[in-house]
């Protein structure tokens, strides 16, 4: 095989005397100008080198008597075919799978010269018997790595000349990754280990260096490995075809990890406000925990917005972000009738501490706080599913906890609750506060047992334990939030509660349980009641607050019994369906709690008749019941499965299916009431079918009692009103059913997971894992994550991918014979995938008894390769909008895009 190569040796080596591989047919990476070719001269081979070819060791050094180089002492070469240290003309020539090793230079090429005397190597590449060329130099400095045609280099000044060069950043080392800047060159000058000069280069993030769909030409540019590229006159081209996007100079940041700063805005223009500038600002690492950013938006009527955010983590300590943004939002111009200004504004706080930090002491915080039509009215918004969005909630929790025994936990907690439906009534408070509650909670104690014994009996399974719960609740609205009048109906109030519990068994089968419970309520406010003085039909009942310390304690003792019962049907092991076992747990429990009248006052009214009130009415934990209750409770729990014959041939085992996953009935009698002693009887269930494709689950209530003609429950039963022995009076039904071209066929492991990553990532973003509400405006596409070979496909065959997502809920009401179904509507999402890189999908629904659409959203993306392209459409409704982006794919330039947007229509 040597010899069969060496009758091209020779002018293979002529060839690379002359421009080092670099003939005009070759084109590895085509570019669109003049090749440049190299005119440095590498010394020639001997005429005699055919004849004195050897085959050498892979570590080759000079072993004639010769004076030798300091170089050759420190550098390692080898080849595969041949290998010649020639004295004569002081050169080492190496051929077929030829490398270099040099401190941290590393070379390898088809063929390599290198002169030992002027300390310079050439490498270039070698044509294969069907006369392509094959193995192009690989040149590895550092980190840094650079594949050309070929490349001349001097071992003593660093410096090197290379041809037709391609290199990464932003990569991993040797990999050329999908979201990394390719730079290839036609020529470019190494000038040392951190600048080179680049003249007629191409950037690209295309995986397709040999033939780019889209690269940014320039001219001449410095490049700086790892940091930027700074070029001359640079635009864009399309499949080789120049664009009009051009700059007279450009600056590509290339740094690895976080850099301050310009954050390109988008350009837009809006139907309300007119053209616009959003989302521009600045980047701003302030250390290596902490960071922040500012980001405006400005448009031309005069509507301005900004936000911020500073994310920071401390490895094993903490992590945690803070939002802040704040719109004034204009509409139409002033004089005009329809001329409005608003301010809104919205605060998110996220803290969360690493367990390991502190076990006995944690502190975290979810903060979501603001204007209540900030989301369905801003400018920005871009994500679907928070126009959905009918409430704010935040929390904000210490605690400590002390570990000896009995152990102590202590929580404290400031929360806000903030409800921001369009359709609340905007007199009444819609935000809610806890500023702050404080919990407290000791470990359970068992006074007659041994911490580490077993515990078993009456006496040893005794036990009791403390919890305290004090709070101040502030309720408030828009208006008054975060100004000294929302506190002024603030209720403070605090309750400690002493819960003690035994439980043994009886006759092997029956569990019992006894405990009961005693409960010290604390009010700083409460609230009496007189009559004002005046004439007898017009005298007034007013209410005079206390201020002051004041007190309660309520008490209740309760026992209750339970077993569980099997009942199992064998059909035999040849049959399909071989057993069904029915599983039934009763439980029945009795509670009596006396009536606490010595806390309750009277008054005469304008009637004369004498009321009774508590001065705890109206205070924070309420006042205690004026009536006793002495009641039995019932329950019932049923669940179903069958053991059915494996359609595996090989399963050695029958296949348990759920039949039943829960049927449960509840009900009580109150033995102390005068009347209606008899509670409705509730029920609930759930079960799955078609494969656990298909989740129905169902609740109702059925009443012995019936009405009257006003509606109100009277003390007789249907029966005997004519009617049946229970009364249905209300019902809710709800499907879910969840489907895709895989549900008839075995899914495989990559697919489950494929999916459920999908599922994490929406439900990260505050959407929903169905796609019912919509899916966000800036959603990754769903190919991301897709290896090459799945989008590559030129076909589907039979098979197009395609998911659905339909739910179902039904309502029924007949507590005062409406017999009306209050609520039925359906809802569906799905997504069909028409080509492997064509995707299209909807969400809506549709309800039935206020015969109206849900949120309609169509949805279209499509794959170019190095391009996204979206289209997301809102048809009607009052959030309608429409959303369309086309941009690279790519991270390190998704400033190149061009996107248009609607805006929703604004709420007054």
């Amino acid at each position: 095989m040597q010899t069969n190569k060496l009758h091209f040796l020779i002018p293979l080596f002529l060839v690379f005397a002359g421009q080092l591989g670099l003939a005009q047919e070759d084109r590895i990476v085509p570019l669109p100008i003049k090749r440049i070719q190299d005119t440095i001269s590498a010394p020639l081979p001997p005429p005699t080198i055919t004849g004195d070819s050897i085959q050498v060791d892979s570590i080759a050094n000079d072993s004639t008597s010769a004076k030798k180089n300091p170089l050759l002492g420190k550098i390692k070469y080898k080849a595969k075919d041949y290998v010649k240290l020639s004295q004569k003309d002081q050169k080492i020539y190496l051929y077929d799978e030829a490398e270099i090793y040099y401190q941290d230079t590393e070379l390898k090429a088809g063929i390599i010269v290198m002169d030992y005397v002027k300390n310079e190597v050439y490498a270039g590449r070698i044509k294969d018997s069907t006369g392509t060329y094959t193995q192009l130099p690989y040149f590895k400095q550092g980190d840094q790595i650079v594949i050309p045609d070929s490349i001349r280099f001097n071992f003593d000044t660093q410096k090197a000349l290379i041809w037709n060069s391609r290199t990464e950043q932003n990569a991993g080392a040797g990999s050329f990754g999908s979201d990394a800047m390719k730079v290839l060159a036609e020529v470019t000058k190494k000038e040392n280990d951190s600048v080179y000069f680049m003249k007629d280069g191409k950037l690209t993030t295309s995986k397709d260096t040999l033939d780019p769909d889209y690269y940014i030409r320039v001219r001449k540019a410095k490049f700086v490995p790892g940091k930027k590229i700074i070029a001359g006159y640079s635009n864009m081209y399309l499949v080789d075809v120049p664009t009009p996007i051009a700059l007279p100079f450009a600056y590509f940041p290339l740094t690895t990890g976080r850099a301050p700063g310009l954050i390109f805005p988008t350009f837009t223009q809006d139907p309300i406000r007119g053209f616009a500038i959003q989302n521009g600002g600045y980047y701003l690492p302030i250390n290596e925990y902490v960071d922040f950013s500012i980001m405006g938006d400005f448009f031309t009527n005069g509507s301005y917005g900004f936000r911020t955010q500073s994310i920071y983590a401390k490895r094993y300590r903490y992590r945690g972000n803070v939002n802040f943004r704040f719109e004034n939002q204009i509409t139409s111009q002033k004089g005009f009738d329809d001329f409005s200004r608003r301010t809104t504004y919205n605060i998110q706080i996220s803290h969360s501490q690493d367990p390991k930090a502190n076990p006995n002491s944690r502190f975290s915080a979810s903060v979501n706080l603001g204007s209540s039509e900030f989301f369905t009215n801003s400018f920005n918004q871009v994500n679907v599913q928070n126009t959905q969005n009918n409430n704010l909630s935040s929390s904000i929790t210490y605690s400590k906890t002390f570990p000896e025994y009995p152990s102590v936990n202590i929580n404290l907690t400031a929360s806000h609750n903030q409800n921001t439906s369009a359709n609340r009534d905007p007199d009444v408070d819609n935000i809610s506060l806890t500023l702050p509650t404080l919990q407290a909670s000791m470990e359970r104690i068992f006074p007659f047992a041994s911490r580490d014994g077993i515990k078993r009996g009456l006496i040893k399974n005794f036990n009791f334990q403390y919890n305290m719960r004090a709070e101040n609740r502030i309720t408030t609205n828009d208006e008054d939030f975060l100004s000294s009048r929302m506190f002024e109906n603030a209720r403070m109030g605090a309750r400690h509660a002493l819960p003690f519990n035994t439980n043994f068994k009886v006759a092997k089968y029956f569990s019992i349980s006894v405990g009961g419970n005693y409960e010290d309520v604390w009010a700083f406010e409460t609230f009496e009641r007189g009559v004002v003085a005046g004439d007898e039909t017009n005298r007034e009942v007013v209410l005079d607050t206390i201020s002051g310390f004041d007190r309660y304690n309520r008490y209740g003792f309760n026992a209750s019994i339970g077993t569980t019962l099997y009942g199992t049907f064998n059909f035999g092991e040849d049959k399909k369906i071989q057993a069904i076992r029915h599983v039934m747990r009763p439980q029945i429990g009795w509670g009596i709690t006396p009536s606490f009248e010595q806390f309750y006052d009277t008054y005469i009214d304008n009637d004369g008749e004498e009321v009774l009130y508590s001065r705890f009415e109206g205070t924070l934990n309420g006042a205690p019941s004026l009536n006793s209750s002495n009641s039995i409770t019932f329950s019932l729990q049923n669940t179903i499965e069958a053991k059915v014959k494996d359609k595996d041939s090989t399963a050695t085992e029958p296949k348990k299916i759920s039949i039943l996953n829960n049927l449960n009935f509840s009900t009580a009698y109150n033995f102390e009431a005068d009347s209606l002693k008899l509670a409705p009887i509730g029920f609930n269930g759930g079960t799955t079918i078609l494969d656990n494709k298909m989740t129905v689950n169902f609740t109702g209530s059925l009443d012995p009692y019936t009405i009257d003609n006003n509606g109100r429950r009277i003390n007789t039963f249907n029966i005997q009103n004519g009617g049946s022995l229970l009364r249905l009076t209300r019902a809710t039904l709800n499907l879910r059913y969840a489907l895709n071209n895989e549900t008839f066929k075995k899914t495989g492991a990559r697919d489950d997971e494929a999916r459920e990553a999908s599922d994490q990532y929406r439900a990260q973003s505050g959407g929903r894992t169905d796609n019912l509400f919509g899916a966000g405006f800036d959603e990754r596409a769903s190919y991301e994550g897709k290896d090459d070979a799945d989008i590559d496909n030129p076909i589907y065959g039979t098979t197009i991918p395609w998911s659905l997502n339909v739910q179902f809920a039904l309502g029924y009401n007949n507590s005062n014979r409406q017999n009306e179904i209050n609520n039925a509507s359906l809802m569906f999402g799905g997504d069909v995938q028409l080509s492997p890189r064509w995707d299209v999908g909807v969400s809506s629904g549709y309800d039935f008894v206020q015969k109206g659409f849900a949120q309609t959203q169509l949805r279209f993306r499509r794959n170019l390769k190095s391009f996204d392209l979206r289209f997301n459409w809102v048809p009607f409704g009052r959030n309608e909008r429409w959303d369309f982006f086309i941009g690279i794919s790519s991270s390190i330039l998704s400033d190149l895009k061009w996107e248009q947007r609607s805006q929703a229509g604004i709420r007054r």
